[in-house]
């Protein structure tokens, strides 16, 4: 590239002209500024959630921990992206943004673009695909529950194999999270970044949006890239694939009908010598009946049936109640700061803090971090206080 480049500096109004031609900035260029670019970000939102905790308290800043995050991200790519500055990582970098057809610095068009497309998009598909695929899988639960039911009301169509309609919409039910998530695009688009060396962000592809490398390289200098990388992350999506397909298909197979089936009923030998009694007037109200709507308790018995497993009725470990627990002092000592209630099943992070085992596993699930000290926390480290 051997145009007039405006360096884009702190103030991004100085001009310089350029006696070299420029490169395109190469995989670990880009990777490594994006990386810096999320530091300050984290250390940005670490902030916020700092001032929320502060004024709303800990309960607040956790539930409003996506619209934070979303917040910082725009704050961070408005003061610097969006006006036409350098962000932070490219500047360590030495990269600029350009147009890849007209190669020039990208109209503010391209840039909002980006940044809406880039950050409000995947809040805005976090908070509709959970909906989504609830209303959807309430349907296909439904749909195939009516099947069942047809084809038990006639005995002879007990014995054919399932409609395609049928295969497909139980294909569809199982596999609902990874097929209306956006990761496999995602995966898609990382590995030819990694062949091409261009575009590692999928809105930036949509946009049309590449950097250039501005510092002069000397002819000893190489530039790499992560070829390699796409090559392990191109085998793995192909091994999934195959694992995927193979699964499917084995599973096609099991709902074939078993030659010796009778109109009442009958069973057949799955894979492990398994026998599954094949009669859909027992199986269906068990297996498609959904949960949308229905009341948590009874919702509780009914899979302690289907499972043969007792539920607790109540809390293990109730702090509400004085008998329980007597060496906790105090009614603030027996309080969860995240719920602001007494203390159900209490639990303990590494760092020593206690909070009702509902609260805190949720919390990690979220950020694996305390919710007092923010010292680096995890699940499985959680421990139940036992009596």
């Amino acid at each position: 590239m051997s145009d007039h480049v405006r360096d884009r500096g702190s103030g991004g109004a100085q001009e310089a002209l350029s006696s070299f031609t420029y490169p395109w900035a190469t995989a670990p260029d880009i990777i490594r500024s994006n990386q810096k670019d999320a530091y300050f970000q984290s250390v940005l939102l670490t902030q916020l959630s700092g001032v929320i905790r502060s004024l709303y308290g800990v309960r607040t800043a956790h539930h409003w921990s996506n619209e934070a995050r979303t917040f910082t991200e725009l704050l961070y790519l408005g003061l610097t992206t969006f006006v036409g500055n350098r962000t932070l990582g490219e500047e360590y970098c030495d990269i600029v943004h350009t147009e890849d057809d007209t190669r020039r610095l990208p109209s503010i068009t391209r840039r909002s673009g980006y940044i809406l497309s880039s950050v409000l998009l995947p809040y805005v598909l976090t908070r509709f695909l959970p909906a989504f695929r609830r209303r959807l899988r309430a349907k296909l639960e439904a749909s195939l529950r009516d099947s069942h039911r047809r084809r038990a009301s006639t005995p002879t169509r007990i014995e054919q194999a399932p409609t395609t309609i049928f295969q497909l919409q139980e294909y569809i039910l199982k596999h609902l999270d990874s097929i209306t998530s956006p990761a496999p695009v995602y995966a898609l688009s990382l590995a030819v970044f990694y062949f091409t060396g261009a575009y590692y962000q999928l809105s930036k592809r949509v946009f049309g949006l590449r950097y250039i490398f501005t510092r002069k390289l000397e002819q000893s200098e190489q530039r790499v890239g992560y070829e390699v990388l796409g090559i392990l992350l191109v085998l793995q999506m192909a091994v999934q694939g195959y694992l995927h397909m193979h699964e499917t298909y084995s599973h096609a197979q099991t709902l074939l009908p078993p030659s010796n089936a009778a109109a009442g009923g009958g069973s057949v030998v799955v894979g492990g010598g398994v026998e599954v009694d094949t009669d859909t007037t027992i199986s269906a109200p068990l297996l498609f009946e959904s949960s949308q709507g229905a009341d948590p308790a009874a919702q509780k018995e009914r899979v302690s049936k289907i499972t043969h497993t007792p539920s607790p009725q109540s809390y293990r470990y109730n702090l509400e109640d004085p008998e329980v627990m007597q060496w906790v002092d105090g009614k603030q000592q027996r309080k969860c700061t995240l719920c602001l209630e007494p203390l159900k099943d209490p639990s303990v992070t590494t760092c020593g803090h206690v909070f009702c085992w509902q609260c805190v596993t949720d919390w990690l699930r979220e950020q694996p971090m305390c919710p007092l000290c923010r010292q680096s926390a995890l699940v499985q480290h959680v421990l139940p206080l036992r009596g």
